[in-house]
């Protein structure tokens, strides 16, 4: 009898332990990666919290799904969640779902086989089993979280999937609810498993945006900071074929220059660099060549300039504003947009809630009230509402 009550003693603190790691360990791990750098209060004037408070604002790329946190609560942790994204005047938010990620985030080169901590993350975070040994299921449970964040929410966030769902959301829109717009994301193709077929099941899930790569090299083709350096394969061809069918935007972040040119060359639909700096501005490996940033925009593309300082060098509000002027200079206005990569395992300056420091630092660089509207998400409006699927 001692021994059954010891054994079950011993098994009820094995059981305390493990739920103290699983509820102690997520929130610390992202405390380690999502750093916000400490500064004072920004010194935002009138003029410019009062054009931000006017603004569309819009961004290609906020990693908050692959977090344990409840978004629909105010966190004093991590970059973005709903609370403060409204605060920041937030009106529109790509959330691409993180499948695969590498151990220390190499942006020289990265083995296919090499270590994948979102499967630890996974883990973890207690996501579902089904989640542990499949790249698909990971970016369907993100889908789950965030329809899971709409039905709380519905007055706050509106999943869009169509233009005419952007459209009703944008309409809905007031100072009062402030409703969040959100478009499903893929970061990178290695969530469709190898499998052609993955990406219609997506595309049900809500998925309209899809990236081809993330660090590794994958069945599509060469990943910019993988080991080949190789463009689109032919299993990378007739998945851009299948995702332009779909009416499905792509993005090439994280792609090799050559997948670039490839994609360039065998669709009709412009592309967008959801998360990235300028390599003329910063010569890191994480940016391709201003030339190919010029053909993207040559085609209608969109470029989200990124707020950590492997995409633009100096990471503070002057920095990002000087990154995005100097990419308007090469690209065009009509083509720059916001890609923020908050909460993607990045240190910024800021988070969502503080995001009027980066118009007011537009102000201070000379840019135009009307080119501030375009870059900050009239851009980014425009281009979803062209090229997502017009109807369900």
């Amino acid at each position: 009898m001692i021994k059954k009550l010891f054994n079950t003693g011993t098994l009820l603190v094995v059981c305390i332990l493990v739920l103290l790691v699983l509820w102690l360990v997520p929130p610390q791990v992202e405390r380690g990666l999502n750093q916000i750098t400490p500064h004072d209060p920004y010194d935002i004037s009138e003029q410019a919290q009062q054009l931000h408070e006017s603004l569309l604002v819009a961004d290609l790329h906020t990693d908050s799904l692959l977090w344990s946190r409840d978004l629909k609560i105010k966190s004093n942790y991590g970059h973005a969640d709903l609370p403060r994204l409204r605060e920041g005047n937030v009106a529109i938010q790509v959330f691409p779902a993180v499948t695969k990620s590498p151990r220390g985030l190499n942006y020289k080169s990265n083995v296919a086989e090499a270590p994948d901590d979102i499967t630890l993350l996974a883990v973890a975070q207690t996501w579902p089993p089904r989640t542990w040994d499949s790249l698909k299921e990971r970016a369907l449970y993100q889908a789950e979280r965030l329809a899971k964040l709409e039905k709380q929410v519905p007055e706050q966030v509106r999943i869009v999937r169509t233009a005419r769902d952007l459209k009703v959301a944008l309409v809905t829109r007031n100072s009062d609810n402030k409703m969040v717009a959100a478009l499903l994301a893929t970061e990178g193709s290695h969530a469709l498993d190898g499998k052609l077929a993955n990406i219609q099941n997506l595309y049900d899930a809500g998925y309209r945006m899809m990236g081809l790569h993330h660090f590794f090299d994958n069945k599509l083709g060469g990943s910019l900071h993988g080991i080949t350096n190789a463009g689109l394969t032919d299993f990378g061809r007739a998945a851009v074929t299948v995702m332009e069918g779909l009416d499905i935007i792509i993005d090439v972040a994280h792609s090799s220059p050559a997948v670039v040119g490839d994609v360039l060359e065998s669709t009709s639909r412009p592309i967008i660099v959801s998360h990235t700096g300028m390599k003329g501005l910063c010569d890191t490996p994480r940016n391709i060549s201003d030339r190919l940033m010029e053909k993207i925009a040559e085609k209608g593309g969109l470029i989200g300039i990124g707020y950590w300082a492997d995409a633009v060098c100096d990471a503070s509000p002057t920095g990002i504003a000087k990154m995005i002027v100097y990419a308007i200079d090469i690209v065009g206005v009509d083509h720059v947009a916001l890609g923020s990569d908050f909460d993607g395992a990045v240190t910024t300056a800021m988070d969502v809630s503080e995001i009027a420091a980066v118009t007011q630092a537009l102000l201070d660089e000379g840019l135009s009230e009307a080119d501030i509207r375009k870059v900050m998400g009239e851009n980014v409006r425009d281009f979803l509402l062209k090229w997502l699927p017009l109807a369900s």
